[in-house]
């Protein structure tokens, strides 16, 4: 739910049970992002185990600063999940 900008969780729970609902625009951008970045990892990451596990590994890459992708991602800015998919489509070279 911290992924999505911490909706409320009657929200949340409405959104997973509503066909046709309409999602505000940051919560569209954040989904982006992360779909974005699950999409990177499997290419650069076909194994989901391995995918799994780096998302989850303390990184020294700068960006991440011996912490985790998702433990930037977790911080709750939207501006974090852009700049985890931007690093990751770098590392693909796109």
């Amino acid at each position: 739910m911290k992924l999505l900008g911490s909706p409320a969780r009657s929200t949340f729970y409405y959104w997973k049970q509503t066909r046709d609902v309409a999602l505000p625009q940051d919560t569209l951008e954040r989904l982006s992002y992360i779909l974005g970045i699950y999409k990177a990892l499997q290419i650069l990451l076909p194994r989901p185990d391995a995918a799994d596990a780096w998302i989850r590994k303390p990184n020294t890459a700068a960006l991440f600063g011996g912490r985790s992708a998702l433990d930037r991602m977790l911080s709750g800015q939207v501006a974090d999940l852009f700049l985890v998919r931007q690093y990751l489509d770098a590392q693909r070279g796109g």
